[in-house]
């Protein structure tokens, strides 16, 4: 099925591993441009390289999503070299794990700046962009948090349900704009991300790492962690001419971990 993508012009950050990157490289075999970005530019460039030999177009730019002058280069470098943009991801790295009595105001403004100001901001560079080129789709990929809050991710669960929140109001505020707005909920992944905090919660519970994946595991129903290309495979289609009547909604990759209605 052809998803439309061919031509389009997505910009995704975070890209250099995990989500990211698999997104990068999803939208690209969909014939998309793709500006991917992270803060180490020989790891974005790896992934450029990676769409370039498999046909695709890439361009790499090093960025940290935290610093405004950085995005605004971001986004700069997007239009100039492919005179728009027409889908945006809005992707950071996770804050840090722990409980409320482990992190102070410093923390909590570190972790505002990284998962909340960075969609804000991105999606703020990127709307004339979208506007002049009648619409366009915006992505917020966020966390299985903004259902059920997980143990020991105080400032994720936190944060990505701000993204949330601003997504689902983005929709209703920027529909007459041709602009769709949807957010993607991964559960779990097999992302570096998600091996560091089974290494985190194995250490906290002072057990093997092998019994947080078992017990993981056991929680969903399709008795696996995904895959990053599944997710990716999802953001794909919601960024596609396929999804075209779909905006305000939360698409869940989780193989039914979440229990929960809504």
């Amino acid at each position: 099925m052809d998803l439309g993508l061919t031509g389009k012009v997505a910009l995704v950050p975070a890209a250099s591993s995990g989500l990211g990157r698999a997104v990068a490289l999803a939208l690209a075999r969909e014939g998309a441009q793709v500006v991917v970005s992270s803060r180490n530019q020989a790891a974005v460039d790896e992934v450029a390289g990676e769409i370039r030999a498999a046909g695709g177009d890439a361009l790499a730019v090093a960025a940290d999503v935290t610093k405004p002058a950085d995005l605004e280069r971001l986004v700069q470098a997007a239009i100039d070299r492919y005179g728009g943009i027409d889908v945006l991801i809005t992707n950071a790295g996770g804050p840090p794990a722990g409980t409320f009595d482990k992190f102070n105001d410093a923390d909590w403004q570190a972790a505002f700046e990284l998962t909340l100001m960075s969609a804000v901001r991105l999606i703020r560079l990127a709307l004339p962009s979208m506007r002049a080129r009648g619409g366009g789709v915006i992505i917020a990929m966020t966390s299985s948090s903004i259902k059920q809050p997980i143990p020991n991710l105080l400032l994720s669960n936190v944060m990505r349900a701000g993204v949330a929140g601003l997504a689902k109001t983005l929709a209703d505020e920027l529909a007459p704009d041709g602009i769709r707005v949807n957010t993607i909920v991964p559960g779990r992944i097999a992302t570096p991300r998600v091996a560091q905090l089974d290494r985190v919660n194995a250490e906290r519970q002072g057990v093997d790492v092998a019994v947080i994946e078992q017990r993981e595991t056991s929680r969903i129903p399709m008795g696996r962690y995904g895959t990053p290309e599944e997710f990716a495979d999802a953001v794909a289609f919601l960024a596609s001419e396929r999804a075209s009547y779909i905006t305000g909604a939360t698409l869940q990759v989780d193989g039914g971990m979440i229990r929960s209605l809504w």
